[in-house]
């Protein structure tokens, strides 16, 4: 490697580790506040490094009767699973369809989905509210979990996939009997492993992290999610920061948990499903 090479790895080195460097620091200002009394929380100058670790925010925040932090803790996580698992299976078998299947118009029908997504989806609140009314499901977890499952950003990542997948392989086992449903689910399916992970986990964070829709159709404190009930904590607590930002980090700890177990597929993932005609 000549000189010049090394320079430019050292300048980028020292430039991703600067950014890395920002974008942790907020994570690590919650995380050492979540540590502290709340004198030391609110005092100033900041102290990054607590004077006293306490993890009495964390037992207040799970304990108290009056803030339900672990219904809110399981809401979002049964809501934003069931929703991922959902939307895995619908928009694979449309993007099967679109991928591999042929049929009048298909070019046609995909494209126009695709221009769905300049809509901006402030725009549906008013008749989806209106649609889930009249089914009955304000303040019921249907609410949370059936609107979105036709993302087309999820359809076209999978489509993008399966159009690399080699014929070859679906001609043979057409030629053996098995039907197009026995070739998605059996031979597709586990190739596109890589790509399913990457749009679990894009979906999973989308749902456990959404404020808006939830805040909307949720009208008791028992059916709220976390993000809804950590903007209740700021005025049930008086905005008291430690306990904030302990509940802050109990709302974090799933979606690390579960980036670290797909980290390797996300690069992977998207390496694999490219801009393909």
């Amino acid at each position: 490697m000549t000189n010049e090479g090394k320079s430019s790895k050292r300048i980028s080195l020292i430039f991703l580790s600067l950014m890395a460097l920002f974008w942790i620091l907020p994570l690590l200002w919650v995380l050492s506040t979540s540590l502290k009394p709340e004198s030391q929380a609110i005092a100033w100058p900041i102290r990054w490094i607590p004077e006293t670790i306490t993890f009495q925010n964390y037992v207040d925040v799970l304990m108290r009767q009056d803030v339900p932090v672990l219904r809110w803790f399981w809401n979002s996580f049964f809501i934003a699973t069931v929703h991922t698992g959902l939307m895995l299976l619908f928009n694979s078998m449309s993007a099967y369809a679109f991928a591999r299947l042929k049929f009048r118009g298909r070019e046609v029908l995909f494209w126009g989905l695709m221009a769905t997504m300049m809509i901006p989806p402030v725009m549906n609140l008013v008749p989806l509210y209106g649609l889930i009314s009249s089914f009955g499901w304000v303040n019921n977890y249907s609410a949370m979990i059936f609107p979105g499952l036709g993302g087309v950003f999820g359809i076209f990542l999978l489509r993008q996939f399966f159009i690399g997948i080699p014929h070859e392989l679906e001609e043979a086992a057409r030629i053996d009997g098995a039907s197009a449903f026995f070739i998605y689910w059996r031979i597709i399916l586990p190739l596109a492993k890589p790509a399913l992970i990457v749009l679990a986990l894009f979906t999973f964070m989308g749902n456990w992290n959404d404020y808006l829709w939830p805040l909307i159709v949720t009208t008791s404190a028992d059916m709220r999610t976390l993000p809804v009930g950590l903007a209740i904590m700021q005025g049930q607590f008086n905005i008291q920061f430690a306990k904030l930002m302990a509940a802050t980090i109990l709302s974090a700890i799933p979606v690390i948990i579960l980036f670290m177990f797909a980290q390797k597929f996300i690069i992977k993932g998207i390496a694999l499903t490219g801009i393909k005609g």
